[in-house]
Formats: structure tokens, sequence, C-alpha cells
């Protein structure tokens, strides 16, 4: 067959053209069509991409995210001029930042629009990078985003605003006047900035480098509808986060791929799949998959996962405090000692308990440490590493220290066995033991 060209002018068809003052080295995130029942003559599309910064300052940002508006309807310009070109294009910068400091997340990497029965509830989140190896997300209104390009200056134009304005969507696109058609070739950058819904500071940000982003809508077992972001990492990672009124809540984080970036992410939010793509396979994640929070009724609430419950045929509520068996450990007077206990929710306040006091938690990687500089007499005992979380107060570990009669001198008293025991590798032992050393120096 034969395909369509945008420099034929025999063939009806729409282009952009870049190197005019519409794009400067663009590259195309994202284009969405949102529809309006009531107003289809006024349905737009939304292009999301980022482009190089025209400024060639050495302080100024690199590159700039925009937000670019055509209408469903335009059939382009007349023969004499912007003929099978876009007559309503316009754009804005689209920012994610902390406008107080001044710090703006400027590399847009995707794009998902959440569309709604009623337009001006359709919401766009995007997913931006920095220059300081940080990823956030920040979350826009439609509506926020079209009351802007109907009320923005034009940057660079200082004359009166034509009429019909620039970007207006009219029946016939080929019979619009010279001077509105200027503004949009010459002028199509709107003065004021596109800012999110959390204006002060991003939805949520990250050191995790997120590559794509897609976004469910759950009801939930107390018949509520919630948000949740379906992030993809560039280490083959899926976390889900669940957007809690202004504030992220991190449900889970499920591994895919050891070391592989997703390049692509569908939703398929009737059956709650997540179909993700990698360079070498296409993997699906069951967005419903709840056996995590079979232990007991409290961890399924704490997850806050809508997409799961705890039903009346499952475990009954367990007591504040579970119980677990208790590790015992002899140890030798005089020598360094730690005690290491799962971190199971980055959401819970960790402490240990010793002989009625409370004492914080060093965490390191995934665990909550107890360092001890030196085993004396106060030293030995019970030791509890407690979780809380709400209301939720769960004992994870339990360990029954004694003393140990004086070992055999070519016996080291850090036997690799007993830091097994205890659940940490030999090198991070070592590590742990050198930290042990310079805080009883420094003691």
């Amino acid at each position: 067959g034969i395909g369509i060209s945008p420099l034929d002018y025999t063939q009806n068809s729409l282009s952009l053209t870049v190197g005019m003052l519409w794009f400067y080295e663009p590259t195309f995130i994202s284009a969405s069509w949102v529809k309006r029942r009531d107003d289809p003559e006024n349905e737009k599309i939304y292009i999301f991409f980022r482009e190089k910064n025209s400024n060639h300052n050495p302080d100024a940002e690199p590159w700039i995210s925009r937000v670019a508006r055509v209408c469903k309807n335009d059939e382009g310009g007349s023969k004499r001029f912007l003929q099978n070109m876009w007559t309503s294009f316009l754009k804005a910068r689209l920012v994610c930042g902390f406008p107080e400091e001044s710090l703006y997340f400027n590399r847009l990497q995707d794009i998902y629009v959440m569309h709604a029965d009623d337009w001006q509830n359709t919401r766009v989140y995007g997913i931006f990078t920095s220059s300081w190896n940080s990823t956030a997300v920040c979350i826009y209104s439609i509506e926020a985003i079209e009351k802007l390009f109907e009320s923005s200056l034009f940057r660079g134009f200082n004359k009166e605003i034509p009429t019909p304005r620039p970007g207006t969507c009219v029946p016939n696109s080929k019979v619009i006047s010279f001077d509105t058609l200027n503004v949009v070739r010459d002028h199509p950058e709107m003065v004021n900035w596109v800012h999110p819904l959390h204006y002060k500071a991003p939805f949520y940000v990250s050191n995790y480098n997120y590559t794509k982003i897609a976004v469910d809508q759950v009801k939930a077992a107390d018949g509520q509808l919630y948000n949740v972001l379906l992030l993809a990492t560039d280490t083959g990672k899926i976390h889900k986060v669940l957007e809690a009124g202004s504030e992220p809540f991190i449900i889970s984080e499920t591994q895919l791929s050891n070391s592989s970036t997703i390049q692509a992410m569908k939703l398929d939010s009737k059956k709650k799949k997540l179909v993700v793509g990698f360079p070498e396979k296409i993997s699906t994640v069951d967005l419903q998959n709840c056996e995590n929070y079979n232990s007991s009724c409290a961890e399924c609430v704490l997850a806050r996962d809508p997409y799961c419950s705890w039903t009346t045929s499952g475990f009954p509520y367990e007591l504040n405090i579970l119980q677990t068996d208790s590790l015992n450990h002899a140890i030798p007077k005089g020598v360094p000692f730690y005690l290491s206990c799962p971190i199971e929710s980055y959401h819970a306040k960790y402490t240990w308990e010793h002989q009625g006091r409370n004492f914080s938690c060093l965490q390191m990687l995934s665990n909550c440490l107890h360092l001890i500089p030196s085993m004396e007499i106060e030293n030995y005992g019970e030791y509890k590493c407690i979780s809380i979380e709400k209301d939720y107060k769960k004992t994870l570990k339990q360990y029954q220290l004694t003393e140990q009669g004086i070992p055999d001198e070519k016996k080291s008293c850090c036997d690799p066995k007993l830091n097994n025991a205890i659940g940490l590798s030999p090198q991070l032992t070592w590590i742990l033991l050198q930290i042990v050393v310079l805080w009883a120096i420094l003691s």
C-alpha cells in the first residue's frame, strides 16, 4: 500500500514539524484523547513530551517537560496558510518539583492518563527524573490544564489576543483568521506553567529509577474507591503504591527480573492483571495476589492493600503481642555482640526491649539491629524485638542471652556459626563488628 506523507499537500494528513517554533529536539512520551460526551466538538488530544531547552545558559536545565494540546476536529489550515498543519497547537511547561526551593524534576519519563466519565475529573500521572538521581511522581488535573490553555498569555506575544482565541476549537479550521494562525505558528507556548495538584511538592519522591507507570482504580471491601499506582523500576521490580489522599503509602514490592529494565507495561483493569515487557520476555502480575497476608487479619489490614481483604472464613484476629520461640545464645563476657530481627514493614516503628528498658533500632539493609559494645552482667537476659504499626504490636524475635565460660584462646569469640544463627552474612558480620568496636572506642 501507499503510506500517508505529511509533505504531500494532496493528502489530508496533519503533522507537527520539528524545527519550527513548536519543538526543539523533542522526545515524545504519550498522547491521549480526552472524550467529552456532552461537548464532542471541543474534544482535545493531549500530547506529553520533553524537549531540549532553547536557553543554552550553563545554569539552565537541559530538558523541559511539556504538555501540548490540539483539537480533535482540527483539519489544518487553508491552502494559503498552515495547510495540513495543526491550527490549534499550543504547549505549556509541565512542572514537577519543589517550587519554593526552585528544584524541579525536568525529565518526563512516562505518563498514565486515568480517564473519568466526566472529563473534568480526568487525571494525569507522570514520572519525572532529575539530575540528582531521584524520581518523582506528580499528579495533574485535566481541568486545570485546560483552564491554563484558555487563560494564559502567549510567550513573546504582546499585542491584543485575536478572536477566536488561538487554540480554540472551531467547526471549520480552514477559515480561521490569519491573526489567530500567526499566534499559533509563532507563539504557541503559554506563559503560565502547569502545576500538579500537590503544588508545593511532588506526590511521591524516591531514589528508585522508575521507568513506567500505570494506575488502577480499585473498589475495596469497604465500598470505597482507591487509586493504586503501579511503578516499574529499571531493576525489574514493580512497586504498588496507594494514593492515600495527598500521601503515598507503599504497599508492596514484587521482583520480576534480577536486573532487566521494564520497557513496557499494560494494565488490564477488568481482570486486575499487569502485563510487563522486558527485552527478553513478557511477564504477567496478578494484582489480587493476597497470599502474603494469610498469616493474620492484622497484617492484612496493616498492608492497606485494597485488592485484598480478610473474610469471616479466614483466621480470627490475633492478640496484640504474638508469642514467638526464644533463641538462646551463650556469650562470653567482655566481647562485642549484636542482635538482629527482620524488618517486615517500613511503616512500623521498631524497638528492642530488655529488662523494662526500650532501645532504638539500628536499621541496616532489611534488618533491625541492637549493638552491644561489650557484654557485661547487665547485658544478659531476655531481649525482644518489637514492631508497632498503628495499634498493632508484634514480637518479631526473642533472644535469651546467658554468660558463657572463658573460651579456648585458639577459638575465635566470633564463631561464624554463631553469626549465621543470628541471621546475617559473614561479610555483614565483619562490618558490624567494626562498627561495634568503633562505637566502643567513641563511647
